[in-house]
């Protein structure tokens, strides 16, 4: 069984601006497809006739393909290469968009949400390896960066489609509208990782020494296990308020774009936090005391919308936004800081989000059972409050002494 090994072989085959470009550009494309639907919910309900959980599988669904996506990510990786596997799941999500201008029945909706989250699964379980890869000294930052530019993404998407909807866009166009975006990266993302398989391929035969790609034994690690339970739970969060942030002030009197205006900022907030968060732990080895601030903020936010939501849901919305940004940021960060090699830590990254995705993909689909149970979205909120709660207490075990020991061979 291959013990955790530093791979020494960058791919230092791109400026450090084209780079960044690169990483924003595909990154951006990853959650407009997902956020738009909720403050568009009671439209897409009229339009199609979809009850509430059936409009939980449009989050559900996607989810849990970035799960089981990530999975197989690395296999892909592996057989087809890094520029095929990027570019070829940034098709499949410029296909899902696309498809949504036919979207006048359920099962066209939930086509387009399996497209897009089999391209996504790809792209998020492929491109943190690459980021170590290529900026080996700055992984805190640019998975911060990497972080901030889904969320920004996902704030364009919560805003933006709304707004078209309300200049006078079929809500049909304003979900297919996010084909363009992932149109430009798709040239960029093809030259980009052509120049680092050039550079791998010059590296790996200059260096002539054995390289492993087995990455099996990282599912016997009980730590594994730990950061997908981490990661499920908070972007169990994250999938909740996407889904069903935006319906439940409706049921406050909110009209679809401000409701849509909320979520975007949450989201905003989300991406200001992904970025600033881990650059502000790139000092410190133990990524630790940050976390455990970002899961306060998620305790007080989902606090407050059980049982104060019209308080200052502005200001709550920044809350949980830097709570649910800031703790998808770091414990990507973690999972990297796991190994030293490049490709086995970006496996152990595809393994975290398989899992979690998995785990996240549940909480839309519970909270729409908990709300037809009981006819209100507060029990949903104290399903999610319980879940960062068991955060708080994983997350006290990850501690960076202890990496090497946990990831050892046995």
């Amino acid at each position: 069984m291959p013990s955790p090994q530093p791979d020494n072989t960058k791919a230092a085959s791109l400026s450090p601006t084209f780079w960044v470009l690169v990483v924003i550009a595909i990154t951006i494309n990853l959650r407009p497809f997902l956020t738009a639907i909720g403050p568009l919910g009671n439209t897409i309900q009229t339009a199609t006739g979809m009850s509430l959980s059936q409009l939980s599988w449009l989050t559900l669904l996607p989810m849990a393909l970035m799960g089981a996506g990530a999975w197989i990510a690395p296999s892909v990786l592996q057989r087809f290469g890094a520029r095929n596997a990027i570019c070829g799941a940034l098709l499949l999500i410029a296909l899902g968009c696309a498809l949504r201008m036919l979207g006048g029945n359920s099962a066209v909706l939930l086509a387009t949400a399996a497209l897009c989250g089999a391209g996504v699964a790809l792209i998020q379980g492929i491109l943190p390896g690459a980021i170590k890869r290529e900026s080996p000294r700055h992984v805190a930052q640019m998975m911060g960066l990497y972080s901030c530019a889904l969320m920004g993404g996902g704030a364009f998407g919560a805003q933006i489609s709304p707004l078209a909807v309300q200049w006078g866009w079929d809500w049909r166009a304003a979900l297919a509208l996010w084909t363009i975006p992932v149109l430009i990266a798709l040239p960029l993302a093809w030259y980009a990782f052509g120049q680092i398989q050039k550079s791998l391929n010059k590296a790996a035969v200059s260096h002539a020494q054995p390289q492993t790609n087995d990455t099996r034994w990282l599912i016997r690690r009980p730590r594994t296990w730990t950061l997908m339970a981490c990661f499920g739970l908070v972007n169990g969060g994250y999938a909740a308020v996407v889904a069903w942030l935006a319906p439940y002030y409706q049921t406050h009197g909110w009209s679809a774009s401000t409701s849509g205006m909320l979520v975007a900022i949450l989201s905003v907030a989300q991406a200001t936090a992904a970025l600033t968060l881990p650059m502000l732990a790139a000092r410190h080895a133990d990524r630790r005391p940050w976390i455990a601030f970002t899961l306060l903020c998620q305790i007080v936010g989902f606090s407050l919308l059980i049982w104060q939501p019209d308080a200052a849901p502005l200001l709550n919305a920044v809350v949980l936004g830097i709570g649910l940004g800031g703790c998808f940021a770091l414990m990507m960060v973690v999972a990297l800081d796991h190994l030293p090699s490049p490709s086995q830590a970006g496996a152990l990254n595809a393994l975290m989000q398989g899992g979690g995705f998995l785990l996240a993909s549940l909480a839309p689909w519970v909270i729409a059972q908990l709300h037809e149970i009981t006819g209100k979205f507060e029990a949903g909120w104290t399903y999610q409050l319980g879940a960062v709660c068991i955060v708080c207490v994983l997350a006290a075990r990850l501690s960076p002494s202890r990496y090497a020991a946990v990831m050892k061979a046995h």
